[in-house]
């Protein structure tokens, strides 16, 4: 589910019962084509040996190309103790929807007569190259740029024409802009739900603004937006041709960038919060501290929108980070990303509640060496529910209270680096003893449960329910 909503191409090999016991409901036996198909491109079972160099080349294809995603291949045991001698399949070559000249000079013609022009990047399927053309087409053009849903390190956070992110928290000034503006251009963003603030954003089937957008997978175009102007093209594609067409004048809209960018800017400095903590500092603290190839990492939880907003990504492929919101994700994905590139810090960022769900992966780090520093975010609850069930039941508090343990000694438990923050200005120290370790670390950032977002306490969330 995760690789099917962040657009991640993706191939999951399963392991299958022998061919010999199927519906007799044997020792775990499951029929995944029913189970997956709702989440997969593909589902596929490989029966015979000799297809499998045919089934795993349709595998690559199928996740690579389009909207990229995941592809599920069953293998059944006593198919993997057979042999086979075929020959191996050529490489594979992912499928590229390309930009017609037809559609760059549509598009030219709709962002020349544009007086407020905003463009959306998202999606899977980017690379530096992309990032390049997109702040060579921004400043060619002067088009202001917003990222969806955690795609932020799609462009440079400092660079001037970025006015912010489009989701959960989104400022007001932004919301403001994109509804003022009379050109919309989505560029590889479905723009649901988090990204459009429960579809409120943008009017649904028909904008008011005229709408330009641009997808890799033709299913998504006008499926719940009606576009003006439907490309079916992949973002490299398309940002690549943009950034090479003739330039339009945009003069006239220096103004209005240079306020949206100076508000993002306001917006993303940090805020006074209950406590003796301070998410918001010590995301600012962090943001000093890391290098640009930083690697951040975070799942799912009240505690990332201090992340979201508080943190400016400098490069691309320097977050890391669920589209569909799973809890969790964060610790294993600093993991991976630190094995994948051991040069380069990665931290992750979890509540009390994600770490938990996959707490273990701590072993996993130390195991490999994977000298990740993962900043434990405990307010003693899962606040996200926690907050809704203030909201819309006040008074009816049911399940959110987590008994948790000690996280500094839980990574020392592993032979880990562990200790715990319960002033803002313990932070910075901290994190820098954490890196002299060399180990994989845990800091346990205790914080008062009534700093439950940015900008409202529970109180206030409580009162106003």
């Amino acid at each position: 589910h995760v690789a099917h909503q962040d657009s991640t191409p993706m191939i999951l090999l399963v392991g299958q019962i022998g061919r010999d016991m199927v519906d007799r409901e044997a020792f775990q036996e499951v029929d995944y084509r029913k189970m997956f198909e709702p989440l997969a491109k593909w589902v596929g079972q490989i029966d015979d040996i000799n297809r499998i160099p045919e089934y795993l080349s349709h595998a690559y294809h199928i996740a690579t190309s389009g909207r990229p995603g995941p592809v599920v291949l069953a293998l059944p045991e006593d198919m993997l103790s057979s042999e086979a001698e075929v020959s191996d399949a050529k490489p594979y070559v992912p499928i590229e929807a390309k930009t017609a000249s037809e559609d760059v000079a549509r598009f030219h013609n709709a962002l020349n007569s544009a007086k407020q022009p905003v463009m959306i990047v998202g999606g899977g399927g980017w690379t530096r190259e992309t990032t390049e053309n997109l702040k060579s087409f921004s400043l060619r053009n002067n088009v202001a740029i917003a990222t969806s849903f955690r795609c932020q390190d799609y462009i440079p956070n400092t660079h001037s024409h970025f006015i912010g992110d489009v989701g959960i928290g989104i400022n007001p000034k932004l919301a403001e802009f994109i509804r003022d503006s009379d050109l919309v251009i989505l560029v590889g963003s479905r723009m649901g739900e988090m990204t459009s603030s429960g579809y409120s954003l943008l009017d649904i089937p028909c904008p008011r603004q005229k709408l330009i957008h641009v997808y890799a997978g033709p299913d998504e175009l006008g499926r719940v937006y009606r576009p003006d102007i439907a490309i079916n093209a992949s973002q490299r594609s398309f940002i690549r041709a943009i950034a090479m067409m003739e330039p339009v004048d945009g003069s006239a809209r220096d103004g209005q960038i240079e306020s949206a960018h100076a508000s993002y800017l306001a917006f993303s400095t940090p805020v006074e919060t209950p406590g003796d903590v301070k998410m918001a500092h010590v995301v600012a603290t962090l943001r000093e501290k890391l290098p640009e190839d930083a690697i951040v990492t975070n799942g799912a939880g009240n505690y990332a929108a201090f992340l979201h907003r508080f943190f400016r990504y400098g490069k691309y492929r320097t977050e890391l980070a669920p589209t569909s919101g799973s809890m969790g994700y964060g610790l294993p994905a600093s993991v991976s990303a630190k094995l994948t590139h051991p040069d380069r810090p990665v931290v992750c960022l979890a509540g009390d509640g994600c770490f938990l769900m996959h707490g273990q992966e701590f072993a996993t780090a130390v195991q490999y060496g994977a000298n990740i520093i993962t900043l434990v975010v405990n307010n003693g609850m899962f606040g996200t529910i926690r907050m809704h069930q203030e909201r819309n039941y006040p008074g009816r508090v049911s399940g959110t209270e987590i008994q948790n343990p000690d996280f500094a000694a839980y990574a020392v438990a592993f032979g880990g680096y562990g200790e715990t923050v319960t002033k803002t200005e313990d932070f910075g120290p901290a994190f820098d003893r954490a890196v002299a370790s060399n180990k994989p670390a845990i800091l346990e950032i205790q914080v008062d449960p009534q700093a439950l977002t940015p900008i409202k306490t529970l109180d206030q969330i409580r009162a106003g329910s």
